[in-house]
């Protein structure tokens, strides 16, 4: 098990800054990318109409941005079109026991973005980013794919958020027990979580009936 992670540079805003157990925050564009990239679901806090509200969905990097889509008459995507956001996302790596409650943990690695999303407006470049997102889920599947129609198109919002303002924390070691608590009788350890793909399970209705070989073996997405 390594031990905890030294900060790489320094936050680009106040904040995005790290302040609670701030050894743990990466603020490097490298390690920002391998989080956003093993994820399959951000967080997104908006206001909208007065109210806070936080909801989940699918997302996508490419170079130094943050992409989401969405149905076009999204109340998120409107809000998040006309103002300030927090973008979260958690990867939960292993069950931290040690030897008294308050050294139980977990390992992770979240990530913290800030900013304000800006729609995709030309109809070929939403296309392609829509194309790199069905193509992150599964390498090759878009050629095989009946193309989007205008309509669809039309009717499909693409936002993309600039990766200027954000923050990693990650936690990748093991027990940390007071000396003193070293020899009371109980497991301590980690206990590894990960994430998996299954089998792949046919539509009835499918006319092909066998998955291509990689869509059920490919965690996580790449």
């Amino acid at each position: 098990m390594s031990t905890p992670s030294e900060p790489s540079s320094t936050a680009s805003s106040a904040r995005s800054r790290v302040r609670r157990r701030p050894e743990r925050a990466h603020y490097d564009a490298d390690t920002v990318a391998a989080i956003l990239d093993s994820a399959l679901v951000c967080h997104i806090a908006f206001q909208w109409e007065g109210s806070v509200h936080a909801l989940g969905t699918a997302h996508w990097r490419e170079g130094d941005h943050l992409y989401i889509h969405g149905a076009r008459a999204s109340r998120m995507l409107k809000a998040l079109a006309a103002g300030q956001a927090c973008v979260t996302v958690t990867q939960v790596d292993g069950l931290v026991f040690g030897r008294t409650p308050l050294h139980h943990s977990m390992n992770y690695r979240s990530l913290v973005a800030y900013g304000q999303f800006e729609p995709v407006e030309d109809e070929a470049e939403k296309a392609a980013r829509l194309q790199a997102f069905i193509e992150r889920l599964a390498p090759g599947r878009w050629a095989t794919l009946r193309p989007m129609n205008d309509k669809e198109l039309a009717a499909t919002a693409v936002l993309r958020l600039p990766l200027d303002e954000v923050s990693a924390k990650i936690r990748d070691h093991g027990v940390i027990d007071e000396a003193s608590d070293l020899g009371w009788p109980v497991w301590a350890g980690v206990v590894p979580l990960a994430l998996r793909r299954g089998a792949p399970v046919a539509d009835g209705q499918s006319r092909v009936a066998e998955a291509p070989a990689r869509l059920g073996a490919i965690v996580p997405p790449v």
